[in-house]
């Protein structure tokens, strides 16, 4: 048996399942999978049940059979895991299961207790330290079994048989509650609920790291903690129960059943008027949501009955605490109180953050819960081991191996020197978890990239790939497109990547596929007047288009404090000034020019999720006329601009940009389809997280078969993924 097979109940399954059908033998992890030794009995339907019968948390990829010597008629066991390896896959860390949850609010001896799990829940990956996943090789390995523990981990009828996480209040991990670095003495929970309901900030040990936590419906304590976070507008997560959270928010069946699934991501829900304090998300039009998902999680918002927020324990850009001593130094000037406990986290994992669009769900972070989840490798590519590095931002790894693609988690900006220590631990500890020796590496054309410095570094052979073809690439790869699928269009809308031309590129209409592609169209570029400023301030991006549409005027009356002459001088001659054809910017400049986040945002997408979110109306869009390959932004700029003097609202003329750039290029990739160029279209970049766009883009397609990401990111944390099968097209050619 191939697939996610391994610590989720599969033997036990197993077991059960040749008692039912009258099969002997014997069944075993070991490094490629799960294998079972049977003979006698309906051995037929016992194969099929295998596949159509499985457990809740089992992936099968493959049942593999093939004759063999077993003795028959001598009963069926399950005997201990084979050697060391890691031909198979690791199951991600799962939410409590009902049955978990009753237990802890029930009258058993796991009554109250933080820690209780069983096969079909409980950490996993973060408690990983070697394969094939046995507790001796998890950091649970320290904690002796008592007897009743170890009578359930032994008995195969039993939900905890072989739940390598498996403990008791008798046994296991224990909680208290800290300030000031000593224990405080009483109840933990109680004590952090009464914190809480103070107005107090906890830092909270979660399965991937710390969190930082308060009442959400207290705004006096959301600001403190963005004031000590140092973290002034950034949305911030909550948590609560499902009763609760229905008392703030109205979420669809899909949202229902993606909150409810064993990953627990965050998921991003409409706000409801009047409810919850704005401070924690300011000029947003949702808040992301998720529900308890350790028994830990469920007694604590129990014992608070309020929404908690529950967001990333660590300072902004900084990656989350996972020690309880690193916990005390970094989130010490943050934290009033502590609620710890004494089972090690084997690796850093952010909480997932999802979202249900018109056309499905879509992944923003991949991360706890959906890591290290592997995607099957489309049709045609060979199975050949290399590795990829994604870009600077939103960092993640990609391995690929056995005809299988292993997104890592999402890591964070590659300049901050504590996240590149994580990405090289991250490097060194999936390569060990995974046996993976790659003959080759990829990684992005940018030579300023720290993840393409250490490709370069590795002594392997390397490709460099172009970062919007790497987008392509994984759309195409998402969707599972054959390697010979033909070249398809791809809409690739993001900040900025580094072009086959030695400029900045990001608004780009591309015809290809994983082999190569031509740059058919893009968005006009303009300068990016002091470099890297121009993504964090939106009035430099105004000014250059609103100087380009022939509009100087008006830029010195929005941005009349600004030092505008200087930054001419600086566009006219290059200086600082790279030009770039990123619509990410060109959404910072529309933003600028309704006066959203005009002179300073305070995080990465903060101006365009808020003309996203005040977007409304209906009609056509702005325009945006191609020609001679560039889609012409003046028009654009210069309707946006006439709406303001006529007195159309922020709303409608928010909707309108929205539009504009969603037809354009759906107009020129329709064009390549129907003249036969192109047999689909994909839509990636960042950019395309934005519901809306990704909306209105679809609907402008129409009937054409649009290839759109739903598992993984569509922003850079999908790069390395596009990168490896890329290069894994490049070797198949040799």
């Amino acid at each position: 048996m191939r697939g996610q097979v391994q610590g989720v109940g599969f033997r036990p399954f197993v077991w059960a399942l040749a008692r039912r059908f009258g099969v002997s033998g014997e069944v075993s992890n070991d490094a490629e999978g799960v294998l079972i030794l049977c003979a006698g009995g309906d051995l037929e339907g016992f194969e099929a049940a295998l596949r159509l019968d499985a457990p809740p948390l089992a992936r099968v990829d493959a049942v593999e059979s093939r004759a063999a010597q077993v003795a028959e008629g001598e009963g069926f066991a399950i005997v201990a895991s084979g050697g060391p390896g890691a031909e198979t896959r690791v199951t991600p860390d799962a939410a409590s299961c009902g049955e978990c949850v009753a237990e802890i609010f029930g009258d058993g001896r796991r009554r109250g207790y933080a820690f209780t799990n069983c096969t079909n829940c409980g950490p996993r990956f973060t408690i990983l330290t070697g394969l094939p996943y046995d507790r001796a090789q998890t950091t649970m390995a320290g904690f002796a079994l008592c007897e009743p523990c170890r009578a359930e981990y032994e008995d195969p009828g039993d939900r905890r048989f072989h739940a390598q996480p498996v403990a008791c209040p008798d046994c296991g991990p224990r909680l208290w509650f800290e300030r000031d670095g000593g224990e405080v003495g009483g109840d933990a929970l109680a004590l952090a609920a009464e914190a809480l309901g103070r107005g107090e900030i906890l830092a909270v040990k979660g399965l991937g790291g710390f969190h930082l936590c308060c009442d959400a419906t207290d705004a006096a304590a959301v600001a403190a903690l963005r004031a000590r976070k140092r973290r002034p507008a950034k949305p911030l997560a909550l948590m609560a129960s499902c009763e609760v959270l229905e008392g703030y928010a109205a979420p669809g069946e899909a949202e229902r059943a993606l909150l409810r699934e064993a990953a627990a991501p965050i998921v991003l829900l409409a706000k409801r008027e009047g409810g919850l304090p704005e401070v924690l998300a300011p000029g947003q039009g949702a808040l992301g949501w998720m529900l308890p998902y350790t028994p830990l999680h469920h007694l604590l918002c129990a014992a608070l009955g309020r929404p908690l927020v529950m967001t990333s324990g660590n300072l902004s850009g900084e990656p989350q605490a996972i020690g309880n001593g690193e916990a005390r130094e970094t989130l010490g000037g943050i934290a009033d109180g502590f609620l710890m406990h004494d089972r090690d986290i084997a690796r850093r994992l952010d909480d997932s953050v999802e979202r249900i669009t018109p056309h499905g769900p879509m992944v923003l972070r991949r991360a706890r819960g959906r890591v290290p989840g592997t995607l099957p490798l489309p049709e045609g590519f060979p199975e050949r081991q290399v590795v990829a590095y994604g870009g600077q931002m939103k960092a993640a790894i990609c391995l690929v191996k056995n005809g299988q693609a292993m997104l890592g988690h999402h890591l964070g900006e590659l300049d901050e020197a504590l996240t590149w220590e994580a990405f090289l631990q991250a490097d060194r500890d999936y390569a060990a978890l995974f046996d993976h020796r790659p003959e080759a590496v990829a990684c992005d054309l940018h030579p300023g990239y720290r993840a393409t410095q250490h490709a370069q570094g590795l002594g392997l052979p390397v490709l460099e790939v172009q970062h919007h073809h790497a987008h392509l690439a994984a759309c195409l790869g998402e969707n599972l497109w054959p390697l010979e699928g033909g070249p398809v269009a791809g809409i690739v809308l993001d900040g900025t990547g580094l072009g086959a031309d030695g400029t900045l590129w990001g608004g780009e209409l591309l015809l290809g596929d994983y082999r190569g592609f031509e740059r058919v169209g893009w968005l006009r570029p303009a300068p990016l007047v002091g470099g890297d400023k121009a993504a964090r301030e939106p009035w430099r991006n105004a000014l250059v288009r609103l100087d380009q549409a022939g509009l100087a005027e008006e830029a010195e009356a929005l941005f009349a404090a600004q030092p505008l002459a200087a930054l001419r001088m600086a566009a006219e001659r290059g200086l600082n000034a790279p030009l770039s054809s990123s619509a990410g910017r060109l959404f910072d400049a529309a933003a600028a020019c309704l006066g959203i986040c005009a002179e300073a945002q305070s995080f990465e997408g903060e101006a365009a999720m808020r003309l996203e979110a005040m977007a409304e109306g209906s009609g056509e869009g702005y325009g945006l006329p191609f020609e001679s390959g560039v889609f012409e932004t003046a028009p654009m700029i210069r309707q946006l601009v006439q709406d303001g003097r006529d007195g159309v609202r922020a709303g409608q003329r928010a909707w309108r940009f929205h539009a504009g750039l969603a037809e354009a290029f759906a107009a020129q990739a329709r064009a390549l389809v129907e003249s036969g160029r192109a047999e689909a279209v994909a839509l990636s970049g960042g950019c395309f997280q934005n519901a809306l766009l990704l909306d209105l883009t679809v609907k402008a397609l129409g009937d054409l078969p649009v290839l759109i990401h739903r598992s993984t990111p569509a922003n850079d944390g999908g790069l390395a993924l596009g990168q490896a099968l890329v290069a894994l097209a490049g070797l198949e050619s040799r």
